[in-house]
C-alpha cells in the first residue's frame, strides 16, 4: 500500500471543484447564447411577416388597369405595424421601423435581450437588430 504524500492531499477534491465551476461557466454562457438567437430568431420572425403584410398594399384599381404593381405607401405601412401588433412573442421587441420606397417594403426590428450569467459580470445586455425587405409579387 502506498501512503499518500502529504502535499498531495485534497488535489482531487480541487479538480472536481474546478471542473464543476468549468461546467457551471459553460452552462451559463450557453443559456445567454441560446436566449440571444431564440430572442433574435422571434424578431427575424417578426420583421418577416411585417414587411410581407406591407407588400400586399398594392393599388388594385392601377394593377387591373394597367397590370403594374405599385405600392400603396401609406396602407403599407398601416399593414405592416398591424401585423407586429398581432405578433405573440415580441418581449425583446423595442423599437420598429417601416419604410416604404417604390415597390420595397423595409422593416427594421431592434430587440435587447437580457443575459442572466454575463449579466453577473457586468456586461450589458445584447441589443439586436434585425431588417426584412419585401416586394409585391405576381401569383404564378
Amino acid at each position: 500500500m502506498n501512503a499518500a504524500r502529504p502535499n498531495e492531499r485534497g488535489t482531487i477534491t480541487l479538480w472536481i471543484l474546478g471542473l464543476c465551476l468549468m461546467m457551471f461557466l459553460l452552462g451559463g454562457i450557453s443559456l445567454d447564447l441560446w436566449r440571444s438567437f431564440s430572442e433574435r430568431r422571434a424578431l427575424a420572425a417578426t420583421a418577416d411577416a411585417a414587411a410581407l403584410a406591407g407588400a400586399s398594399a398594392i393599388d388594385e384599381d392601377r394593377y387591373r388597369e394597367s397590370g403594374e404593381l405599385v405600392l400603396l405607401p401609406e396602407r403599407a405601412e398601416e399593414l405592416a405595424r398591424a401585423s407586429v401588433a398581432r405578433q405573440l412573442d415580441t418581449h425583446a421587441l423595442r423599437g420598429i421601423e417601416v419604410n416604404v420606397t417604390g415597390e420595397v417594403v423595409t422593416v427594421v426590428a431592434r430587440g435587447r435581450v437580457s443575459l442572466t450569467l454575463l449579466n453577473l459580470l457586468d456586461t450589458a445586455d445584447v441589443d439586436v437588430r434585425v431588417t426584412a425587405t419585401a416586394t409585391p409579387r405576381r401569383s404564378s
